[in-house]
């Protein structure tokens, strides 16, 4: 499992070099700055901030990004208040204990 993971965050990390900015002052943020953006534009309600965040990565580098903020918030949110990851998972969507 961690060796596919490992795979698909190669790609997609090769895929953003790939896209990659001029090199100077005008460098394009990377796919964990734009998940960064992305999210804390979406809990606030900010669609400009949304669209620009999308549009510095491509689709499949910000789906992954935003895959791994979450799980880096579950596992510290679980950490926090001494409960599973599934639980602290679980009680954010509003999903019943398992």
């Amino acid at each position: 499992m961690f060796g596919r993971l490992r795979k698909s965050f190669a790609e997609v990390v090769s895929s953003v070099r790939a896209e990659g900015g001029s090199g100077g002052h005008d460098r394009t943020p990377n796919l964990f700055e734009a998940a960064a953006a992305y999210v804390s534009a979406c809990a606030e309600d900010d669609q400009e901030r949304m669209d620009e965040a999308t549009s510095w990565v491509s689709p499949e580098a910000l789906s992954f990004g935003v895959s791994e903020l979450a799980c880096r918030a579950v596992i510290a949110l679980a950490r926090e208040r001494d409960e599973s990851p599934r639980t602290v998972a679980r009680t954010l969507l509003g999903l019943p204990a398992a």
